[in-house]
């Protein structure tokens, strides 16, 4: 069954992209007076075609599903040198009109993708979405986090530069994250104001230290900054583990690990896997009193509160990523983590959704600048077989995640077009960037020389992402 999601979703999102990529181009060369043949989605043999009466634009729908391209009337394509155009279809051709109109017509597919995720984003924003809130985790002894006074429950609220300028409000974690990875981009020192119990506080926090490949892995904890607030339970335990041994059990609330608050599933799970053969301390509430400190105080009556300590010794367990020795308890956790509903007004959501993708757009150009001068990882690059399976999952998880994933694969397709590549729409628009400065229109030898090594760069990068994609299945 989620085979079957994940290819639904693809072909959907693929579909989708693609026709709204082919149809920038078509509406665009359209309004030029360009003449369009075919408007494909899909390559190799039709399987459902037909013309329009009043354009004569033949409308394709073929057997290869992973693109699609807009055939446009040009005299350069006639593939038998008796053939002629008619005299009167001429003005109507591409190769005849002017430099800024083939510009235009041809940066109208990204464009196009640009101008959806836009709409994708702020169909989001305005619907609104349920993500964790800002709460910070009791982050580890040592990391950035704890440096900066974090000490876990405080709500971070807005962030601000080193001097306490451009200050910006944070709705949700999600959001907390996308902010901090952008200045961390940068390697940016930034001031976060969080709120507690006692009053709005200011933690400065470094990001300078920060290499590209932190920004590959979870940054976020590499900083100390984990998402808290939730409420962790024992979902399960496994038969003969050391939870079972230690006395846990299914529903039992986890409070404290060693006097340390638990509010986070990661945070617990690391301090486990830290102690491997070492006793660790767990209070835990049981029963009717999971709450309970809350049970305690309407009650009045501590005896009636069913909290304990356990002592759990984590059995070692060989990690099948690193290969080092860790803990594990054998026992499955379940958080309910506190959330909130983000949702904005129209104006608002447009303006948001343009940000984010001009943001999207400038973090994909400096990564893969940072790829192609080895300052970060090639293993960024991803291939059919990861999109196929992150449509899956974004579907599964409701209709936002599913839009703002198509939004952010839209951007991708939009950037990745534009780049200087010859075959692409970036390469083409090189062509005519260097006609408009010359007066000259590239030659058609050194138009065919530059389209084969184009074609290689898009054969390797395609060569990388497919390897990138059964490393990440065959765990590689």
């Amino acid at each position: 069954m989620n085979l079957l999601t994940e290819l639904v979703a693809f072909v959907v999102a693929i579909g989708v992209l693609v026709v709204v990529h082919e149809y920038g181009h078509y509406s665009i060369a359209r309004l030029c007076g360009v003449k369009v043949l075919r408007f494909s989605i899909g390559f190799g043999k039709p399987l459902v075609q037909w013309v329009s009466q009043k354009s004569g634009t033949e409308w394709t729908i073929s057997a290869l599903p992973l693109g699609g391209y807009v055939k446009m009337l040009d005299e350069r394509e006639l593939t038998d040198k008796q053939d002629k155009i008619p005299e009167a279809d001429l003005p109507h051709a591409f190769n005849r009109q002017s430099v800024g109109k083939r510009i235009a017509i041809v940066a109208a597919g990204p464009v196009a993708n640009f101008i959806l995720a836009i709409v994708l984003f702020a169909g989001v924003f305005a619907s609104g979405v349920t993500e964790p809130s800002a709460i910070v985790a009791v982050p580890p002894a040592q990391t950035v986090a704890a440096q900066a006074g974090f000490q876990g429950g405080e709500t971070i609220v807005s962030v601000s530069d080193a001097n306490g300028n451009d200050t910006e409000p944070v709705r949700s974690w999600a959001d907390l994250r996308w902010k901090l990875l952008s200045a961390a981009f940068d390697q940016n020192r930034v001031v976060l104001s969080a709120r507690d119990g006692g009053g709005t506080y200011d933690f400065p926090l470094d990001l300078s230290h920060l290499t590209s490949k932190d920004l590959d892995d979870d940054f976020m904890s590499k900083l100390g900054l984990e998402a808290g607030g939730s409420k962790l339970t024992i979902a399960g335990v496994e038969a003969g583990s050391a939870a079972q041994q230690a006395g846990l059990e299914k529903g039992d609330r986890l409070l404290a690990i060693d006097g340390r608050p638990v509010d986070s599933a990661s945070t617990f799970i690391g301090y486990v896997k830290a102690h491997a053969g070492q006793p660790v301390h767990l209070r835990i509430a049981r029963g009717a009193a999971q709450n309970a400190e809350q049970n305690a105080a309407q009650a009045g009556d501590a005896g009636q509160v069913q909290t304990m300590m356990v002592t759990v010794t984590p059995a070692t367990q060989r990690d099948g990523e690193t290969g080092q020795e860790v803990g594990r308890i054998g026992a499955a956790l379940a958080a309910q983590a506190l959330s909130v509903d983000v949702r904005y007004g129209p104006i608002e959501s447009i303006r948001l959704g343009a940000f984010r993708t001009w943001d999207i757009s400038i973090y994909s150009l400096r990564m893969f600048g940072r790829m192609l001068t080895g300052e970060a990882s090639l293993k960024n690059l991803s291939g059919p077989v990861t999109i196929a399976d992150y449509a899956g999952k974004s579907a599964r998880l409701g209709p936002s995640a599913f839009l703002s994933f198509l939004a952010l694969v839209s951007i991708s397709l939009g950037v990745l077009n534009l780049l200087p590549i010859p075959v692409l729409d970036g390469g083409h628009l090189l062509y005519y960037a260097v006609e408009a400065v010359t007066g000259k229109a590239v030659s058609d030898r050194w138009q065919l020389v530059l389209q084969r090594a184009g074609l290689a760069c898009i054969v390797a990068l395609s060569a990388i992402a497919l390897f990138n994609d059964l490393a990440r299945l065959i765990h590689f």
